[in-house]
C-alpha cells in the first residue's frame, strides 16, 4: 500500500514538474519574442536616424549649391495639398486562449496614393518644380531620404505595437499561477 502511495506521489510530483517546465518554456518564449521586438525597434530607430541625417545633409548640400534664395520656406506653396502617402491604422483584437482575455494590437500601414512607380516619379518631379527647372540631384536624394524616413516611421509604429503586445503577453505569463 505504501508503495502505491509513493508511486502516486512521485507521478503527481512528476506531472507538476512537467507543467512547471512548460510554463517556464512559455515564459522564455514570450521573453525572447519581447527582446526580438525590442531589438527590431532599436534597429529601426538607428536606421531612421541615418535616413534623416542623410536627408538633412543632402538638403543642406542642395541649398549650398543652388543658393539659399532658391531653397527657402518662402518658395513653398502653403495651400493644402493631397498627401502622396497616407497612413492606415488598424486595430487587431487578439484572443488570449489561456485567460480568455482579448488584447488589442495596432498595425500601421503606409500606402502610396499612386501604385505605379512612374506616377510616383511624376509626383516627385512636380513637387521639386517649386525650386526651378534645374533641380540639384542632392535635392532629389534628400526627397528620397525623407520618403525612406517616412517608411521607417511606419515600421517603427508596427514594431512598437509588437513590443507592447509581446510585453502584455509576458506580463500575463508572469501573473498566471505556476
Amino acid at each position: 500500500m505504501e508503495e502505491i502511495e509513493s508511486d502516486q506521489l512521485q507521478s503527481a510530483s512528476h506531472e507538476e514538474a512537467k507543467f512547471k517546465k512548460e510554463d517556464e518554456e512559455g515564459e522564455d518564449e514570450c521573453t525572447l519574442q519581447f527582446l526580438d521586438s525590442l531589438d527590431a525597434y532599436l534597429t529601426l530607430v538607428d536606421s531612421l536616424s541615418s535616413s534623416l541625417r542623410q536627408g538633412w545633409f543632402d538638403l543642406a548640400s542642395a541649398r549650398q549649391s543652388m543658393g539659399h534664395t532658391r531653397i527657402s520656406s518662402k518658395l513653398f506653396d502653403h495651400k493644402a495639398h493631397s498627401a502622396s502617402t497616407t497612413v492606415k491604422v488598424t486595430e487587431l483584437h487578439i484572443d488570449n486562449l489561456s485567460d480568455g482575455e482579448k488584447s488589442i494590437a495596432t498595425e500601421v500601414e503606409a500606402q502610396a496614393s499612386t501604385a505605379i512607380s512612374s506616377d510616383i516619379q511624376k509626383e516627385r518631379s512636380k513637387s521639386s518644380t517649386l525650386f526651378g527647372a534645374m533641380v540639384s540631384p542632392k535635392l532629389r536624394t534628400a526627397q528620397v531620404s525623407f520618403e525612406t524616413a517616412l517608411d521607417k516611421i511606419v515600421e517603427m509604429a508596427n514594431a512598437r505595437s509588437s513590443i507592447l503586445t509581446s510585453f502584455s503577453q509576458l506580463e500575463l505569463k508572469k501573473k498566471s499561477p505556476s
